[in-house]
């Protein structure tokens, strides 16, 4: 069997199947053994090419850090979720930190470090039920109004959070 067989492409010659691998891996796009282009899928994209992401309209790095020291603050001090959290705080700090900050618009440092967020599966250890979800969104609600996240991002946000807490309950009540 030819490689290009292998590789699901039938009806690229035996000939040109030597080029297949190389060319899918550097990311072009094979429609005949002689022609090939840019993938549009492996190209790098620029998301917010005028600047004008949540991330910079809040000024980047230190508003966020400063978001997650103070949700950190609360769950630490919360008697419902604390026991969820691992005794040192400081990683989860730091990943919500750069999940954060990707997210909303700022480099792409979470998905270098630790992959695709996979937030659901991350999650699933921790029995999350409709009053884990309110505290942890309660908390995170406190400390976007804490920090001083202006509208309309700060609707946003609560949004996104809201949508998020929601989608990791685990557990009926």
């Amino acid at each position: 069997m030819n490689s290009a067989v292998g590789l699901g492409l039938s009806g690229v010659s035996p000939t040109a199947a030597h080029e297949v691998p190389n060319a899918i891996k550097s990311g072009m796009v094979c429609h005949d053994a002689k022609e090939a282009e840019p993938n549009p899928m492996t190209e790098p994209i620029e998301l917010n090419p005028a600047g004008n992401s949540v991330y910079e309209q809040l000024g980047g790095d230190p508003i966020f850090q400063h978001l997650v020291d103070i949700f950190y603050a609360r769950v630490e001090a919360d008697p419902l979720l604390r026991p969820m959290f691992p005794d040192d705080l400081e990683p989860g700090k730091e990943y919500q930190f750069l999940f954060l900050t990707q997210y909303w618009g700022g480099p792409a440092r979470y998905q270098v470090e630790r992959g695709h967020p996979r937030l659901r599966m991350r999650h699933a250890p921790f029995p999350i039920d409709q009053e884990a979800r309110d505290a942890w969104f309660n908390h995170m609600v406190a400390a976007i109004d804490e920090v001083g996240i202006p509208e309309p991002v700060r609707s946003q946000m609560v949004d996104y959070f809201a949508r998020g807490a929601t989608f990791m309950i685990n557990q009926a009540d």
